[in-house]
């Protein structure tokens, strides 16, 4: 009795179920409570936090990181309060957590490269990128959000789960993206047509065949598939899912046990059929109806993820048949207008034909669409439960008691495009029963109203003849009215609405919104305008906003290119192509700022041509002091990813970056001077260093799986050897000084290709390259002269260490006489070579005397006063300098040569001069072989300048050349080709007399210190003899230091020959 009296009681209080109080519906459960995420103890997040959830767990993003976390170190200063105390771990565990969390962000860059270097090579579909894409965001979201088992900071385990929040919306992104654009539309085969036809058929004719309705379609199908994934990741995470009931858990045995007992309440129903609640308008046992909503909000739900058939079997597992039936009538049909939904059915729908054949194509399917209409009207206004009321409007497109169960945007954009797919649906089969159509057209004009509007009139029309009529004013339009509902307060449920204000979603439906009606250009619009610098100018060597966003861009832009490559009109192409550049070119930038070297290739050879090689120029650059491991990265990557050499106009290739490393590594960059201005020559004595540093790109070998790896090998090398040698003839004219420091440029060049140099001079280039072999000979002579300029040097810094020591044993003095000796003998040799002098180039240069032929000598020089200052120019001593260099030839020459002469002072560095001179070609300078091997009149001209001696200039002023080159080019001025045996004429002028002079000066240290070398006449034999032509090379200046030098070498021999007779005579007086 007192049972009895407990279950009348609790009946007759009328309690109301909360369906977000969870406490009640556990009891029905089989698996055990649902855990929170957060652990045990935790405390609850306060009320104001508020930067990455609000009330309903959306998440906002802010649109500057700096902003973002500068809020959150409010926040958790707002949140101290807590008290949360420590853990016991130590803060290494800590630090660990931060890094795990860091590495799962980071392999996604990494990820995607690999999927997307997997589909440019052919290895899957860009379908099929794209679902991996959308794998790899999910697999990275759930590692962060659930792979860590140790608890977090405030701070930390609000960005995990922001970050994988946002891992999560891009997956979605990139599924939205396979259902509109990479899934293959679907036919249906030909052992699946039936005749007569039924409505499902005709149904899915319908779907295929109009655009609106397939993507409608497509939609409904995208959301379906993100709410079972979703679905999935629970019962994964958490090892329970929706839907798990014991046996017959649906039976209303409360309300049987009362009615059994007669003892029940006047608003009890009276009668145990699924139909008693809405028939007699009266109510079950509280419990009964507490586990009813729970089911019904499974059932819900199982639907929401397009899961029918675990819907149905719920309801037969939980004792309700019945209600399984109305979800799949016709004897279980599922009525999804889908081929595969048509495929799952078989012979079931023969069912349906057999039903149609009797009363028509669609009587029995608009009997049902009015039936749930009246069903879902009836359950709401007897308030029955919200969820049984939205299960039936979802089947006959009642938006008005669909869309208050939804409370996310997803689920109310479900809601809405599935209404609208099943009302287009409805219309079309409207068309085989007569009289429907045309009182369905009457009424086009009310479609587009909110729901609930207008609906005093529809009662006026109920009954299957008017369906769809009584939902048509609740469907959109078009596309745009759809997400014009979506976003209308009036229409969603409030938590919709305030979602839809916030930045990220707003984001996120806008980028939705675009993919589904196929505004490609202004999705790439608003992409650029997310990612792009607030600034108005666009600064390409750094990156801004979101990496994960660049990042998605990018991809974006890539699949879209190949994805639509044939579909795409000229217009949309060039939007693709230039605002796509931008964002490629911006997340190339990023991955390089995240020393992600290694994948900048895969996205630059997607760059167009100019952006591609500046991109790769930039980076080499901003590497070139860097390790090697690190510069060998960046040459894999674009050895890997482009041609060697140029194909076509569109992309660039390796060799053109190449080139554009090499010549802006020559180009003189802007000096920063104090008022010492001898600091300037210093400065451009340390440039060599970076000059000499870029060939180390060229020394690197080419990975083995690339095409023609020891062709481009060869090239590489043959390259390297050009530019050495070109930089060879700048730093020799940098290093004249006579001093211990080592031309440091010169010696690096030497490093590198040692390596590289080391096999057989014969397995290096063909027979039939000699451009390469020329190069490899005069790489010889630097390599010969550079290691005589190393002795001289080495035996400079003894010879200035004795000078200061006060007293010098004999070990000292014998290894300064050591190192002069070693130093002559080196010069000698190679003054003495017979078969190949000393750079002299054996080729005779091809040339054509119909068409004039000129030269021109380009150089960047400045200006140094005897005193080893600098001085800065000025347009006087540019002027006087052009009237010196006319000066220093005769009138004839200038005359007949045509010789013109420029100086200007440099735009870069102000204490630069740029200096042109140029002059026609004649036979033995600049046509045929140059018999003298000196360079010619402008090789003459160059020479007189940088030794100081040009007539009517500022005596002993000379110019410290930084960058020489030697062109042919035609009377219109324009360059052709390289004239190498002008500046190689020049360094003859200027090396030979330098190194012949140094010469002198050990000699004459050796006399001095008793040793007088054997080869000194055979020097001066070797300067006077016309054979070698070496005298010509002397200026005035450097002729009479000769001849100083060897007054000096007499005197002291003199001296020394005295003293050895000296000598011997006081050793025969002794005797």
């Amino acid at each position: 009795m007192e049972i009895e009296m407990e279950e009348e009681e609790a009946f007759s209080s009328q309690t109301t179920f909360d369906p977000q109080d969870l406490t009640t519906r556990e009891q029905f459960r089989r698996y055990g409570k649902r855990h929170s995420p957060l652990p045990p103890n935790s405390p609850p997040l306060s009320s104001s936090s508020k930067i990455l959830f609000d009330g309903n767990n959306n998440i906002e993003i802010r649109p500057n990181a700096a902003l973002f976390l500068e809020d959150i170190k409010l926040e958790v200063e707002d949140d101290s309060s807590l008290d949360i105390k420590p853990q016991s771990s130590s803060s290494s565990s800590r630090r660990a957590t931060k890094v795990d969390y860091d590495d799962g962000v980071d392999s996604t860059f990494g990820l995607f490269a690999s999927l997307l270097d997997s589909a440019i090579q052919g290895l899957m579909s860009i379908p099929e990128l794209i679902l991996q894409f959308e794998t790899a965001c999910r697999n990275v979201s759930e590692s962060i959000k659930y792979g860590s088992n140790g608890r977090h900071r405030v701070v930390e385990d609000k960005l995990m789960r922001q970050k994988a929040r946002l891992l999560l919306d891009e997956a979605a992104s990139w599924s939205l993206l396979w259902y509109i654009y990479g899934k293959e539309n679907e036919d249906i085969p030909q052992d699946h047509l039936l005749s007569p036809t039924i409505s499902h058929l005709e149904a899915c004719h319908f779907v295929i065949s109009d655009h609106t309705a397939q993507l409608c379609l497509r939609i409904v199908q995208w959301l379906e598939g993100l709410a079972s994934k979703a679905l999935d990741l629970e019962n994964k995470v958490r090892g329970c899912h929706v839907g798990s009931y014991l046996p017959s858990s649906g039976v209303w045995h409360h309300s049987q046990r009362l009615l059994k007992k007669g003892r029940h309440a006047p608003a009890t129903v009276q009668h145990l059929d699924f139909d008693a609640p809405t028939r007699e308008i009266a109510q079950l046992h509280p419990d009964d109806k507490k586990q009813d909503d729970s089911l019904l909000e499974d059932v819900w739900t199982l639907l929401r993820a397009g899961r029918l058939d675990e819907a149905c079997e719920l309801c037969r597992t939980a004792g309700q048949p019945w209600r399984a039936a109305t979800l799949c009538p016709f004897g279980g049909l599922d009525l999804f207008p889908s081929v595969e939904a048509l495929l799952k059915n078989g012979n079931k729908s023969r069912f349906l034909q057999a039903i149609e054949l009797e009363s028509g194509i669609g009587r029995q399917w608009c009997l049902w669409k009015w039936a749930s209409y009246c069903a879902s009207e009836k359950i709401a206004d007897q308030d029955g439960g919200k969820y049984e009321a939205a299960i039936y409007a979802a089947h006959c497109s009642n938006l008005k008691r669909l869309l208050p169960v939804c409370t996310d945007w997803e689920s109310a954009c479900w809601a809405i495009a599935k209404s609208w797919l099943n009302f287009q649906i409805d219309l079309e089969l409207s068309g085989y029963q007569p009289g429907r159509l045309e009182n369905l057209k009457n009424n086009d004009g009310e479609i587009d109203q909110s729901p609930g509007q207008g609906d005093e009139d529809l009662q006026q029309s109920v009954g299957t003849d008017s369906w769809p009529h009584h939902v048509l004013r609740q469907q959109p339009r078009d596309l745009s009215a759809l997400f014009q509902k979506l976003h209308s307060s009036d229409t969603v449920h409030e938590a919709v609405a305030r979602g839809c204000k916030e930045q990220q979603r707003q984001i996120e439906a806008r980028s939705f919104m675009n993919l589904m009606v196929g505004d490609i250009p202004h999705l790439l619009d608003l992409l650029w305008s997310w990612i792009s610098p607030a600034e108005d100018d666009y600064n390409v060597t750094r990156d801004h906003g979101d990496p994960q966003m660049i990042r998605f861009g990018a991809h974006l832009v890539l699949v879209l290119r190949y994805l639509l490559a044939d579909q795409i009109k000229d217009a949309f192409k060039e939007k693709l192509m230039t605002v796509g550049d931008r964002i490629l070119h911006m997340y190339a930038i990023f991955l390089f700022s995240k020393h992600h070297e290694e994948l900048v290739g895969i996205y630059a050879s997607q760059l167009s041509r100019h952006l591609c090689i500046d991109l790769f120029v930039n980076l080499m650059e901003s590497r070139l002091d860097w390790s090697v491991h690190v510069k060998y990265k960046i040459f894999h990557s674009a050895m890997e990813y482009l041609p060697f050499s140029p194909e076509d106009d569109m992309k660039g290739s390796f060799e053109e970056i190449l080139d554009g490393v090499l010549s802006r590594s020559r180009e003189i960059k802007p000096g920063k001077y104090d008022e010492k201005s001898s600091d300037v020559a210093e400065q451009h004595r340390l440039q060599s260093l970076q000059k000499a540093m870029v060939v180390q790109w060229l020394c690197f070998t080419p990975p083995s799986t690339i095409k023609n790896a020891e062709v481009i090998k060869a090239k590489l090398l043959s390259k390297a050897l050009v530019h050495s040698n070109i930089l060879f003839r700048e730093f020799a004219l940098i290093s004249m000084w006579r001093s211990p420091k080592m031309p440091i440029g010169a010696h690096m060049l030497l490093s590198f290709l040692a390596e590289p140099l080391k096999q057989p001079t014969g397995s290096l280039f063909s027979p039939d390259d000699h451009d390469s072999s020329e190069s490899l000979d005069e790489f010889q002579d630097w390599n010969e002269y550079y290691s005589c300029d190393a002795t001289y040097r080495n035996w400079l810094k003894i010879e200035l260490e004795n000078a200061e020591a006060p007293l010098l044993s004999l070990e000292e003095r014998q290894r300064a006489i050591g190192a002069a000796k070693e130093t002559l003998e080196s010069i000698m040799l190679m003054l003495q070579r017979k078969e190949c002098p000393w750079l002299v180039s054996v080729e005779e240069p091809f040339y054509d005397l119909e068409v004039p032929t000129y030269l021109e000598l380009h150089a960047t020089a400045t200006l140094c006063l005897p005193s080893g200052e600098c001085m800065c120019p000025d347009y006087t001593s540019c002027t006087a300098l052009t009237s010196a260099l006319y000066s220093a030839v005769c009138e004839e020459v200038v005359l007949s040569r045509e010789l013109m002469v420029n100086v200007s002072i440099s735009a870069t560095d102000n204490y630069c001069i740029e200096v042109v001179l140029r002059c026609l070609a004649v036979e033995g300078d600049g046509l045929g072989q140059d018999e003298l091997n000196d360079g010619g009149v402008l090789a003459a001209l160059m020479a007189t300048g940088f030794k100081g001696e040009l007539p009517q200039f500022r005596d002993g002023v000379t110019m410290e050349i930084s960058r020489l080159d030697a062109w042919y080019s035609n009377k219109d001025g324009r360059l052709e080709r390289p004239a190498a045996y002008v500046v190689r004429g020049l360094c003859r002028r200027c090396c030979i007399p330098e190194i012949i002079l140094r010469c002198m000066q050990v000699s004459v240290s050796l006399v001095e210190s008793g040793s007088p070398p054997e080869s000194h006449d055979e020097l001066v034999e070797i300067v006077a003899s016309s054979e070698n032509e070496f005298l010509h090379l002397f200026s005035q200046h450097q002729l009479q230091e000769f001849l100083l030098f060897e007054r000096e070498y007499s005197i002291f021999k003199l001296e020394l020959e005295e003293d050895i007779l000296v000598e011997e005579d006081i050793l025969v007086e002794d005797s």
